[in-house]
């Protein structure tokens, strides 16, 4: 495990995107956005059983995370690592990061059954431009 630098921990914890790319079945990659928040060192990201994402992370959880600024796309970092991925039942992870992110509720669907995936990161790079 790495520890975060203070630029990533000041990104992650701001409301800059990240973009998350996965390993999928084939050797090449997959990436989306995701709302982020931490827990420590520990990088968190909710999405939903069955998303490609999700199936990618089962697979092979070698993960690699860019969260950038929102206002200077120059400040970055970049956390790779390892993820491990929970049940999330009553979709906490979700509903706080959309209070985050937009300050309202989320609207989940029927259906959805949340995932909670924390990335130990293993190493991080940081940009400040």
């Amino acid at each position: 495990m790495t520890a975060l630098p203070e630029l990533a921990r000041e990104l992650i914890d701001g409301q800059n995107f990240a973009s998350v790319a996965t390993i999928q079945a084939d050797g090449s990659p997959q990436s989306s956005i995701v709302w982020v928040r931490r827990d420590g060192d520990d990088v968190l990201f909710s999405t939903v059983k069955g998303r490609r994402k999700h199936a990618n992370l089962l697979a092979d959880p070698r993960v690699s995370l860019l969260v950038t600024d929102v206002v200077n796309p120059y400040r970055y970092a970049e956390i790779r690592g390892g993820a491990t991925v929970t049940d999330d039942p009553r979709a906490e992870l979700i509903q706080e990061l959309a209070g985050k992110y937009t300050g309202q509720a989320f609207a989940t669907r029927p259906g959805d059954e949340r995932v909670i995936v924390r990335i130990v990161p293993d190493r991080v790079v940081v940009y400040d431009d």
